[in-house]
């Protein structure tokens, strides 16, 4: 992932360092255990840990005259250990070391998304919170449909990342397996102990079956709940900008006092955030089906999932790291304009009331299709006519003729619909 959309915290579980310094502990874990199981000779371990040095750049030359990852690793840490590191990988395969390693960071990377979502959580119920009775209007096909309140309108989000919340965990426990079970899996040159050991010195859980590496279902999983999580932060980012178009200017981002909307156009406040983050869920949801197509590989393994995983494993987590800290930000500092929501809500003329009118016609005695035909005629005389839909509903016989005036006014009440908010956000805040 590019520098712009990198924070450092996660982009470091991906740098080369990190890596050859998990693969460097999973070879001692390893190399520890064959020592107490008497495998190979005490005091090899405390040799090597003494000597062992990361040098990326000369990991990286080897690797570009033998092609292949692990031996140059190994190469390079036996010229600083000496001897000892011919015990180093005793009856490992690559797949052992790549695996459990790719799975650690992937376990790494997923408890820092974790954090994010915690932090978006909190910024999100405090927005709810604060707007709990602010009234706006609902929408449904992009048109008016009946009133909602802006608190409301967060609370949907805020249940929607407790639920990718609990998915990430989920995933993270999936990922978090590891194998040194050795070429096919099969143990047949390392003691399934010094996998068990290896595990809990990771703290990860032990693969109960590895074939050579470790199944891509796992991954599957975790990359899918990346999708989600990023169509999430999409849902969120395009209510924002259809809310802050300026003939709606219900929600606005924070525009800083020396930024610039357009070179060319200097009124422009553009919502530029929110355009960020739905190209960044794109990005996100891209790596899902390589994901998925990893699943099949050959036999006991090929490599056809490794190119895939060295780019889609940084890209994907660096990404939903940036873009969850982006959307609390924007959700922290979000201008919300109350009287505008009002305004747009009495643009309608009071349609939005159809249906209690309808109800109330089906309570007097009226059919529900009879209903629907007075209630809509009505309602098509407010749109065409630009006409008050309470002085149309009163002005119809045939429904004066069966509530009185009185009772109709009392029919055109914004607390109706507001009514139940208290018991939605009791439940949706109640602790899990």
């Amino acid at each position: 992932m590019i520098e712009r959309y990198s924070r450092k915290e996660l982009k470091a579980i991906w740098e080369d360092y990190n890596k050859y310094s998990i693969w460097l502990e999973i070879e001692l874990a390893a190399a520890e255990s064959m020592e107490k199981l008497k495998i190979i000779p005490k005091g090899v371990v405390k040799k090597v840990k003494s000597r062992a040095k990361i040098n990326v750049k000369r990991i990286l030359d080897i690797e570009n005259k033998v092609k292949h990852d692990v031996i140059a690793f190994l190469t390079s840490i036996t010229e600083k250990v000496g001897k000892e590191g011919r015990y180093l990988h005793k009856g490992m395969t690559s797949s052992d070391v790549l695996d459990t390693c790719f799975n650690l960071q992937l376990k790494q990377s997923g408890e820092i998304l974790l954090k994010d979502i915690d932090e978006l959580l909190r910024s999100i119920k405090q927005q709810a919170i604060k707007h709990k009775f602010t009234l706006c209007i609902g929408r449904s096909h992009g048109i008016h449909a009946e009133p909602i309140t802006f608190g409301l309108k967060m609370l949907t989000f805020y249940q929607e990342f407790l639920r990718n919340k609990r998915r990430l965990e989920n995933a993270i426990k999936e990922i978090s397996t590891c194998a040194i079970s050795g070429a096919v899996g099969t143990f047949a040159n390392i003691d399934p102990r010094i996998e068990i050991y290896v595990a809990r010195k990771l703290k990860l859980s032990v693969e109960p079956i590895s074939t050579q590496i470790i199944p891509r279902d796992r991954h599957a999983q975790f990359f899918s709940t990346l999708g989600v999580i990023a169509s999430s932060i999409e849902r969120f980012a395009v209510e924002i900008r259809h809310l802050q178009r300026t003939e709606v200017l219900e929600v606005e981002e924070f525009f800083g006092k020396k930024q610039k909307g357009s070179s060319a156009m200097p009124h422009k406040k553009n919502p530029i955030l929110s355009e960020n983050l739905t190209g960044l869920a794109r990005l996100i949801r891209s790596t899902v089906m390589p994901a998925l197509e990893n699943v099949a590989l050959w036999h006991e393994r090929d490599i056809s999932h490794s190119a895939v995983e060295r780019n889609i494993g940084p890209d994907s987590t660096i990404a939903l790291d940036f873009a969850l800290c982006r959307l609390t930000n924007l959700v922290k500092n979000l201008n919300i304009f109350p009287k505008n929501m009002i305004k747009n809500l009495n643009i309608t003329k009071g349609i939005f009331f159809s249906q209690r009118i309808l109800l109330e016609l089906t309570n007097v005695g009226f059919s529900r299709e009879d209903a629907y035909k007075i209630v809509q005629r009505n309602a098509m005389k407010t749109w065409n006519n630009n006409s008050l839909f309470y002085e149309n509903i009163t002005n119809d016989k045939k429904i004066t003729n069966k509530i009185p005036v009185n009772k109709l006014k009392k029919l055109f009440n914004f607390s109706y619909h507001t009514k139940k908010i208290n018991i939605i956000f009791k439940r949706s805040l109640k602790k899990n």
